[in-house]
């Protein structure tokens, strides 16, 4: 590691160290493209940049549908797009394309992430995963008997799951407002507990809002996915592979009445997770390669190498391939299409409310009611009840630095739910618009409230403590 790396301060982690100078490296004045790039690439980096584009792409949403341009703007996601030809096509509106197909993907690294977490990281061990497991459980749970109690045996029974999903791009948004005050393992119970929070969610919408089904199209998937498995184990590593048979698992699902986005999910669980190169095998690899590059400097020319040197080159991008497991790759690889594609069109495609049309009504719905009690009341409530249980029991701890305090706010900013908890909405008022207003109109306000809340609350629980004489 370099002198310059090992010399910044302590409370900057080692991976944003190396991943500063990737940027730094990315950004030198070689070409002009790239300095006009840099400041762009090093904000997509920052752990506020998706929750502000989100925000902003919200907004833009709710503006353009309350102005004169909202018949054009309405218009747009209902226009038909047809893919395929000769009778073997799909045809749906904009926003289905949105909400089934981009939302996949999305799905799709949501379940790259569950893997990871569950093989290495926060949930890989029972004593590690209890709390934010709890967490997690806690804060689906209370909120929809919040929202039951509002709606019980009324026309909007059906959007209990509303409030259940915390949206993780938004609560570590928050988060990161308060930049190194913030002790590392609350950020790491917050990040787990929506990971969980997610998986939850992925399951209520494939057992609980799901359509009539085709045991053809089940079959079919059920197959391809039996395919991807087997592709796992016998060592198959390509992406394309995957993409391919995916998008076969992808349309299986659209045809069979669950969910397509399942597919996604189902998708990232046959991911590789292995590496060819174990770290030894790598680190000598590695070293071998850059000593033969070593010895072949000439002039010190950069603008073409010679064979010797591409060879090198291609040697170590290769070994580089096959020292990382392809599920981490593709994790990286689509975070940020994810993060500053998929999620900001997603808000553009459903945030857009015609609030002079449905404000009156979401004041006096149930519905309405149902969805912030859940967000506001439920979340936090049922977050830091079930963590004082596990802890109280004895079956976990709270994380090094973490106070109760901490928990509570962060019980708050898990009621931020936006894109989960408009896009359950969206399945459970599919044949009833006037109930998916009022209930967007609840998860908006609902979401606003919870994280400011949370804010406020996680400032106090981050405050320097007075000095006793």
């Amino acid at each position: 590691m370099s002198a310059r790396l090992l010399s910044r301060p302590a409370k900057e982690t080692e991976t944003d160290s190396i991943m500063s100078d990737t940027l730094e490296i990315r950004g030198r004045g070689r070409r002009p493209i790239e300095q006009i790039l840099s400041p762009f690439q090093k904000f997509t980096h920052t752990q506020t940049a998706s929750g502000i584009l989100l925000l902003v792409c919200s907004a833009v949403a709710l503006i353009l549908a309350n102005s004169t341009v909202a018949p054009w703007w309405n218009g747009l996601w209902e226009a038909k797009v047809t893919v395929g030809y000769n009778g073997y096509e799909l045809s749906k509106p904009l926003l289905l394309w949105v909400n089934d197909g981009l939302m996949a993907l999305f799905f799709f690294v949501v379940g790259l992430e569950i893997k990871r977490e569950a093989l290495v990281g926060e949930l890989s061990s029972p004593r590690q995963a209890a709390l934010p497991i709890a967490a997690a459980i806690g804060g689906m749970a209370a909120p929809a008997l919040f929202y039951t109690f509002f709606n019980a045996g009324q026309a909007g029974a059906a959007g209990w799951g509303v409030p259940m999903a915390t949206d993780i791009a938004f609560a570590l948004g928050v988060l990161a407002l308060m930049g190194s005050r913030v002790p590392p393992g609350l950020k790491i119970f917050l990040a787990a507990l929506a990971i969980v929070d997610d998986l939850g969610a992925i399951l209520v919408i494939a057992i609980f809002y799901t359509a009539e089904l085709s045991l053809i199209a089940l079959a079919v998937a059920a197959g391809v996915l039996a395919m991807l498995v087997a592709a796992n184990i016998l060592g198959v590593r390509s992406p394309l592979f995957y993409a391919l048979f995916g998008l076969v698992l992808w349309v299986a699902f659209l045809k069979s009445g669950v969910h397509a986005t399942i597919a996604g999910v189902l998708l990232a669980l046959t991911i590789p997770a292995r590496t060819v190169l174990d770290d030894e095998e790598f680190v000598d690899h590695g070293q071998e390669l850059l000593g033969i590059f070593a010895a072949s400097r000439g002039s010190g020319q950069e603008h073409v190498r010679d064979e010797r040197q591409v060879a090198v080159i291609q040697a170590l991008e290769t070994a580089c391939e096959h020292a990382m497991a392809p599920l981490q790759r593709l994790e990286r690889d689509l975070h940020g299409v994810v993060a500053f594609f998929i999620m900001p069109v997603f808000a553009l495609a459903n945030a857009g409310i015609d609030l002079s049309g449905n404000l009156a009504a979401a004041v006096s719905s149930p519905v309405t009611h149902g969805v912030i009690a859940g967000l506001v009341l439920g979340k936090p409530l049922g977050i830091l009840l079930a963590s004082w249980i596990v802890v109280r029991m004895g079956w976990a701890v709270l994380p090094g630095g973490v106070t109760w305090a901490g928990v509570h706010a962060v019980g708050w900013l898990g009621g931020i739910g936006f894109t989960m908890a408009l896009f359950i909405g969206g399945l459970a008022f599919a044949g009833t618009p006037p109930l998916l207003q009022v209930a967007k109109l609840g998860v908006l306000s609902g979401s606003a409230i919870a994280g400011v809340v949370g804010l406020v609350l996680l400032r106090q629980a981050l405050a320097p403590r007075p000095k006793l004489p």
